[in-house]
C-alpha cells in the first residue's frame, strides 16, 4: 500500500485530489497536512473523514519538528505539495506571508523527504516529491503563443515569484542530489470547493446573493481554464509515469476573456435562478498591480508522454460548477463568513 502526504489538502485543488484518489484507488493510504488558514475546509472531506485509510494532521510545512514527525511515524512514498499562498491580490499586499509559506515551506518539506529517503548518498527507489505549481511562474503572454516547459520563468507578482522560486528549489535538489522530483503547472483551475476569492465561484456567489460584481481593469485579459478533475487526473498520472526531474505543463485548451466568464455565470443564473439578475451588476474596478494579460498553456508534452488530455469541455464543466455552489449554498454561507467578509471589503469596498 503506497503511502501518500498530500499537503494542503483541505483546500480547493488538494482536497479535490483526495477525493479523486479515493474514488480511484482502495489500496492507498493518504496523509492530509494541512494549516487550515482561510481557504483550508475539512467540510470538502467529510466524505472520507471516517475511511480508514486517510489520516488528517494539522500542521505548517514550515514547521520543520512537526515535518520531520510524520517522516518518522509513517513510511512515505509520495509527497504532493499543494501548500501554498495563491492569491494574487493577497500576496501584493502581504508578500512576506507568500515568501515564507511558498519558499521556505517547500525546503522545509524537500530536507524532511531528502532525510528520510536517502541512503548511502542515493534515494530509496519508488519515492517521489511532487511540486504542484502555476503557469504564471512564465509571466504574460501577448496575443498569440504558448507556454511550454521550456519557456523562460518571468514572474510579475509576488505570488508568482515565490512560486517560481519555490519551482527553483526543487529542481535544484534534483540537479543537486539526484532527488526524485516531479514540477506540474497548471492553468487556473474551476470546480467545487474553490475559496470564493478566485473569479468563478466570486461571481456566482455575488450572483446568488445580487450583489455588484467587481471586474478588473477592462476584463479581457485571458487565462486558460481547467476543470479541477482533469488536473487531479494529470497529477496522479505524473507521480506515476513522469519522468524524473521533469516539468509538465497540464492546461485546459479553454482560453477565456474574463468579462467572458463573467457573462456566462450571470446568463446561466439569469435564465435558472434569478431573472433580476443581469449584466447591470458588472462593476469595473481599478485594474490589478501588475495585471498578466495572458496565459496560454501548451500540454503536448504531458499528452504524447503520459496520454493525459483534459476531458472536460468549458461549456459543461461551468455548469457543473455553477449548479455545484448552487446545490452547496450552505458550504458557500460558511465560508463567506467571518475573516472572508472583512477581507472582501477591504479589496474591492463595500460592494
Amino acid at each position: 500500500m503506497k503511502t501518500y502526504l498530500v499537503t494542503g489538502g483541505a483546500g480547493f485543488i488538494g482536497s479535490n485530489f483526495i477525493q479523486y484518489m479515493f474514488k480511484k484507488y482502495d489500496d492507498i493510504k493518504i496523509i492530509n497536512l494541512d494549516k487550515l488558514t482561510y481557504a483550508g475546509n475539512l467540510e470538502n472531506l467529510r466524505d472520507i473523514e471516517n475511511n480508514s485509510n486517510y489520516k488528517f494532521i494539522q500542521a505548517d510545512i514550515c514547521d520543520k519538528e512537526k515535518v520531520e514527525n510524520i517522516f518518522k511515524k509513517y513510511d512515505i512514498d509520495y509527497i504532493i505539495n499543494f501548500a501554498a499562498e495563491s492569491h494574487v491580490d493577497r500576496s501584493i499586499k502581504e508578500p512576506e506571508i507568500f515568501v515564507k509559506t511558498n519558499i521556505l515551506g517547500t525546503v522545509t518539506l524537500l530536507n524532511a523527504a531528502k532525510k528520510a529517503w536517502q541512503e548511502n548518498n542515493s534515494f530509496k527507489q519508488g519515492k517521489k516529491y511532487l511540486q504542484v505549481s502555476t503557469d504564471e511562474v512564465y509571466g504574460s503572454l501577448g496575443s498569440d503563443g504558448f507556454f511550454t516547459e521550456n519557456t523562460p520563468l518571468n514572474p510579475h507578482s509576488p505570488y508568482s515569484a515565490s512560486k517560481a522560486s519555490a519551482d527553483l528549489l526543487v529542481k535544484a535538489y534534483y540537479d543537486t542530489y539526484k532527488m526524485p522530483i516531479n514540477i506540474t503547472r497548471c492553468s487556473n483551475n474551476y470546480g467545487s470547493y474553490q475559496f470564493p476569492e478566485k473569479l468563478i465561484p466570486l461571481i456566482i456567489n455575488n450572483c446568488l446573493n445580487k450583489n455588484q460584481l467587481p471586474v478588473y481593469g477592462d476584463g479581457l485579459n485571458i487565462r486558460d481554464w481547467l476543470y479541477v478533475e482533469d488536473h487531479c487526473k494529470a497529477i496522479d498520472m505524473v507521480i506515476k509515469n513522469g519522468r524524473l526531474g521533469e516539468v509538465y505543463n497540464i492546461g485546459g485548451h479553454n482560453e477565456k476573456t474574463n468579462i467572458y466568464i463573467v457573462k456566462t455565470i450571470i446568463d446561466y443564473i439569469n435564465k435558472n435562478i434569478y431573472n433580476d439578475v443581469n449584466e447591470s451588476l458588472i462593476k469595473y474596478v481599478e485594474d490589478r498591480k501588475g495585471h498578466d494579460r495572458r496565459y496560454g498553456i501548451d500540454p503536448n508534452k504531458i499528452k504524447s508522454e503520459l496520454g493525459w488530455y483534459p476531458e472536460t469541455k468549458f461549456e459543461d464543466g461551468i455548469k457543473m460548477t455553477i449548479k455545484w455552489y448552487i446545490e452547496n449554498k450552505e458550504w458557500m454561507d460558511n465560508v463567506t463568513s467571518g475573516e472572508y467578509q472583512n477581507y472582501y471589503k477591504k479589496m474591492y469596498g463595500a460592494i
